[in-house]
């Protein structure tokens, strides 16, 4: 995972796989932001509103990982393996306010997608390192570390679906 300045993408996009995981942390910066607004605010009429433009960015991070997972063939073959890795009974979890100082659900949610940020901008950070460096043995060791990333992001993105009531578009979980 990646440890950055909030909401700040590490390395540079180079190709259309790097474009799209910088669209992704765009949409899970968003997401998160909204559903703190959500759970902090206590107008229903306005937190239904934030909770409807937090759907359409979810299934916009839907979008983005779907076409990725095109692009990014290594992506799609972790994505296949990681299936059977999360197990998660709770589910989806019920959104709750701030209960005795306990994560809620929707901070618990946050904190998954601001993971999976974390281990995009590590993709993007790896990936801007392997154009930067010869030594073939360090790329080697790289690549290695950042299909483990990208396996990361999916086993996270599993859990995020099965623990979460609301949609994801085209990803649905499996």
């Amino acid at each position: 995972m990646s440890y950055t300045t909030e909401k700040q993408p590490q390395g540079k996009a180079l190709d259309i796989k790097g474009f799209l995981r910088e669209a992704l942390i765009s949409e899970i910066v968003a997401i998160n932001g909204y559903s703190k607004h959500i759970d902090e605010i206590s107008l229903v009429e306005i937190k239904e509103l934030l909770h409807h433009i937090m759907e359409d960015e979810k299934r916009h991070y839907g979008q983005f990982l779907e076409a990725l997972r095109r692009y990014d063939k290594e992506e799609f073959e972790v994505y296949v393996e990681s299936v059977d890795h999360v197990e998660i009974k709770d589910k989806p979890l019920k959104k709750t306010y701030h209960e005795n100082k306990k994560l809620t659900a929707y901070s618990i949610l946050n904190k998954i997608r601001d993971d999976i940020k974390g281990e995009y901008e590590a993709i993007l950070l790896y990936d801007d390192l392997i154009n930067k460096i010869e030594d073939k043995c360090l790329v080697k060791m790289i690549r290695d570390i950042t299909k483990e990333e990208k396996e990361h992001v999916e086993e996270l993105t599993l859990a995020l679906m099965r623990l979460d009531s609301d949609k994801y578009g085209p990803i649905e979980d499996n």
